[in-house]
């Protein structure tokens, strides 16, 4: 055979195997078809194992509880709160002791998520994640840890007396700052997601235990939130804002995982007012709602999730690529405890988690998920919070096949401990708050944009 023949042979089977691999490729990825719940619950499976494959602290000589780099502390807890979700929605219990050993493993000394060698990570958004999840645990009914362990209703509670303790009345009329230590950088920044991460905390701790204190305190964050600035009339929430502008200079980039957390917080407590005459809690559940569809907004997919911050530019981070899951999980939680909801919820994350499914198709096995769900082939990313999000909002189509949170007077099992967070270890820097001995907190996730030392040195963070 001639060179010519054999060259142009040789290019035409490097063409075929190149369609070969195309065709094989598109052939994979997450099948998923939202109406039936074998395909929703066989399809999250194989997120929430991609998912697993980034967590390494289930291996021999990890650490439990913690992601490898380049992954903040925070983020483990968040993804704990997936998984929590997961088994909820599919009853699949494959992560569940992985989950269970993780969480504890971080617990700290005092069982409050401040974990001595987290410090220089740690904020009260990425402390108050954790207790999202324990939360989530106990509301769920999720099996319980061992007698001797902390026990989730608890360790709910121990971040929440540790943050009450952090309330600061020295700047901007109260709040809680971005950072617990004074050493960090962003402690002179209140960021509206540590805030929100405590108002949603409260609140659903109002609704399991039936304690005022937590309600009132529920509405002490909500009234300090719309109060400062960081959540318009109209129920856009912005970034935050430094202790030294007394919260003036407000940063008004918006993120989805701002409203979600106010909006499930806000659904919960209409839910424990629900038989007054006061219909506020409704109302702001519908204004955040409405607002909400904003992140629903490209003009090529009007109902699918976008990161409007970040995705369109391609500048999402780590952190970034996360928080789409937290708007899912919030807003499909918040069906529950504000029914009227449900059409207008998933008329979002029904197509959002069909555009999800067609990014889960990357990757070394043809299936790893994306970021840009707007488009219909795999954007080229992967990552830990890429599989979050898309996890999240698939499995948010079983909303309605799985039962409201349970309380401790409608069949909740996780022990309480009022009480609990009573470490010694509290910032000198700060003056007492409302609750004594509680001060062991930890915080850090990176919110966005903080501008430092009043020029526009800017750092994405998140929550």
């Amino acid at each position: 055979m001639g060179l010519f023949l054999r060259g142009n042979l040789n290019r035409t089977l490097l063409a075929i195997t190149v369609l070969l691999c195309n065709l094989s490729h598109l052939s994979l990825g997450i099948q998923l078809n939202i109406d039936d719940e074998a395909s929703i619950k066989a399809a999250t499976k194989q997120v929430a194992e991609d998912l697993m494959v980034f967590y390494t602290g289930d291996q021999p000589g990890d650490t439990p509880g913690n992601l490898p780099d380049p992954y903040y502390w925070w983020q483990c807890g968040a993804m704990f709160g997936s998984l929590f979700d997961y088994y909820f929605y599919t009853g699949d219990d494959q992560f569940n002791d992985a989950v269970v050993e993780g969480m504890l493993h971080q617990v700290g000394p005092y069982n409050d998520y401040m974990t001595p060698n987290q410090t220089r990570t740690t904020g009260n958004d990425d402390q108050g994640f954790w207790a999202l999840s324990a939360m989530s645990a106990a509301e769920q009914k999720f099996p319980n840890p061992p007698a001797d362990k902390p026990q989730w209703l608890a360790l709910a509670q121990a971040v929440f007396n540790t943050q009450a303790q952090r309330w600061d009345t020295q700047f901007c009329g109260g709040g809680l700052r971005w950072q617990i230590f004074s050493f960090n950088v962003g402690y002179d920044y209140k960021n509206t997601i540590s805030n929100g991460v405590f108002f949603n905390l409260a609140a659903r701790l109002a609704a399991y235990t039936g304690n005022q204190t937590y309600a009132d305190w529920a509405e002490k964050a909500w009234d300090w939130t719309t109060a400062v600035g960081q959540m318009s009339p109209d129920y856009h929430f912005y970034d935050g804002a430094h202790t030294g502008e007394n919260c003036t200079d407000i940063n008004r980039i918006q993120w989805t995982y701002q409203p979600g957390v106010y909006l499930l917080g806000a659904a919960v407590m209409y839910n424990i007012d629900v038989k007054t005459e006061d219909q506020k809690w409704r109302t702001h559940v519908d204004g955040i709602l409405n607002t909400t569809e904003r992140f629903f907004s490209l003009p090529s997919d009007p109902n699918v999730m976008v990161e409007t911050a970040c995705e369109p530019y391609g500048t999402c981070n780590t952190d970034n690529y996360s928080f789409k899951a937290y708007l899912a999980r919030w807003m499909a939680a918040t069906t529950k405890m504000a029914p009227w909801t449900y059409d207008a919820v998933m008329e979002m994350i029904r197509p959002s988690a069909a555009a999800a499914a067609l990014q889960c198709s990357g990757g070394p096995n043809g299936r790893m998920c994306g970021t840009k769900w707007s488009e219909s082939k795999w954007d080229g990313t992967t990552g830990v919070g890429q599989q979050m999000s898309a996890l999240e909002v698939m499995q948010s189509l079983l909303v309605s096949r799985v039962s409201a949170p349970v309380t401790n007077s409608t069949g909740g099992i996780s022990v309480g401990d009022p009480a609990a967070g009573s470490g010694p270890t509290f910032n000198p820097d700060l003056p007492q708050g409302e609750i004594q001995h509680r001060d062991r907190v930890g915080a850090g996730f990176l919110t966005t944009l903080i501008i430092l030392s009043g020029i526009g040195s800017v750092w994405w963070m998140i929550s």
